[in-house]
């Protein structure tokens, strides 16, 4: 039985203003890169089935390539954030103290916090991966890496970012660094993903977001306990002792041979 006047779709009308000019507009937009028409809506089954295939080769690449890297720590932060700045020195200690204990530091391989971190495990000897992301605007990759891909979609590449860590450090960043620390926060609190350390830092920036979230915790929105899932300090001793208690004993981390690539599958280990 079907509602009186109630159709299937809305039925344009002069207030709604979309003119023919406009139409055309979203047509270009949508042409300008397939990213943009995988996200305007529903598409041909033979569009949808290419961008599965799409989807499906970004993870395969990384996880061939992240196979061999070792038990990871990802830094996000802001790509602004210009070098001999507070925080990029900040980030900087942090990617050389990560890579001390034995972890790969992994980024999103641009510059900003993301140089930092990678820098400072890459002049520390430590392993330094990139994992940088395709966009209409050129992101150069920052040199101080020594195994690079670039993935074609923002939600593969958060995926891989947190799929090969045991802890997160997020700097001060933009809307990016949100969605990225959010997520994992997400999934730590969902069970999707065990209980990693995310370490928040850059106290001066980022204590609104922290009071935010001891409001939502007030009125009911998370849990009360979920606020404490951030490790909030400017300390880089006491983030090394969270790494410590969270990241390596909590989870019977032990220095390791890591796995040989396959000449048949044409694996390459990550050379240092």
């Amino acid at each position: 039985m079907t509602a009186p006047n109630c159709p299937d779709s809305p039925q344009p009308t002069d207030g709604h203003g979309i003119s023919e000019k406009d139409i055309i507009e979203q047509e270009l937009f949508e042409l300008v890169s397939p990213d943009h028409s995988f996200l305007s809506g529903p598409r041909s089954r033979l569009h949808d089935f290419g961008t599965l295939f799409r989807v499906s080769l970004d993870f395969l690449r990384a996880f061939r390539i992240l196979h061999f890297v070792g038990p990871c720590v990802t830094i996000f932060g802001s790509a602004r954030t210009k070098p001999g700045t507070t925080y990029y020195e900040l980030a900087r200690r942090m990617g050389e103290e990560c890579a001390r204990l034995g972890f790969t530091v992994m980024t999103g391989g641009g510059p900003g916090i993301m140089e930092a971190g990678n820098r400072g495990a890459f002049e520390a000897g430590g392993r330094s991966i990139g994992v940088n992301i395709e966009l209409p605007f050129e992101q150069h990759l920052n040199p101080y890496v020594h195994k690079s891909f670039t993935m074609r979609y923002f939600f593969t590449r958060k995926t891989v970012l947190i799929k090969y860590s045991y802890a997160f450090i997020v700097l001060p960043g933009g809307a990016g660094t949100l969605d990225e620390m959010f997520e994992t926060m997400t999934l730590i609190q969902t069970g999707k993903l065990r209980n990693f350390p995310v370490i928040l830092m850059g106290k001066d920036y980022w204590q609104p977001l922290v009071d935010f979230l001891y409001k939502m915790a007030e009125e009911g929105t998370i849990s009360p306990e979920d606020p404490d899932i951030v490790f909030f300090t400017d300390d880089v001793d006491e983030a090394v002792a969270e790494l410590q208690r969270h990241a390596v004993r909590q989870f019977g981390l032990r220095r390791r041979r890591l796995p040989k690539p396959s000449p048949l599958l044409d694996e390459q280990a990550l050379a240092k």
